[in-house]
């Protein structure tokens, strides 16, 4: 009994360390960002409450989740935005900013529904389609280059 308390106290830390250390000793991170496009050629931003700055959708790919899916999942978590096409890669950036092994793949979507906004909740703080000349101030340098990079044609850096 006494072998059995200690196994169920020292298992789930010794899976934390595992997980941590396996973590930090991979290769590489992978995220995934959207630049919608609606009708009227407005982009989708999101502010998140944990960071500053305005951003485009998006977030991590989770162990066994594939590209499209994590894309899926972050514009329906943050922008009650289902996808109703396929959306078209645009590029994959490295993101130096979080880590030296991150990697962002940033793809435009055009065809969507948005039944609804979403509501603002303890991650999304604000949110909105804005024209490409009229970003929120506070609109992040990196998500005004993909802007212009995917709308304005201008040329595509490899660094997010």
């Amino acid at each position: 009994m006494v072998m059995s308390a200690a196994r169920q106290t020292f298992e789930p830390v010794l899976r934390r360390i595992f997980h941590l250390y396996w973590r930090f000793s991979r290769g590489m991170t992978l995220g995934v960002r959207g630049l919608v496009v609606d009708a009227q050629g407005r982009v989708f931003l999101v502010k998140h409450s944990y960071v500053s700055g305005w951003h485009l959708p998006g977030g991590g790919v989770e162990p066994g989740e594939t590209i499209r899916q994590a894309l899926e999942r972050e514009l329906r978590e943050e922008g009650n935005i289902e996808l109703t096409d396929d959306p078209l890669f645009h590029g994959l950036y490295f993101n130096r900013h979080v880590s030296d092994r991150d990697h962002v793949a940033l793809f435009i979507v055009r065809a969507f529904r948005q039944s609804a906004p979403p509501q603002p909740d303890r991650e999304i703080i604000a949110h909105g389609f804005y024209a490409p000349d009229r970003l929120p101030e506070g609109t992040s340098r990196a998500t005004r280059a993909r802007i212009s990079e995917a709308l304005a044609g201008t040329p595509v850096q490899d660094r997010w």
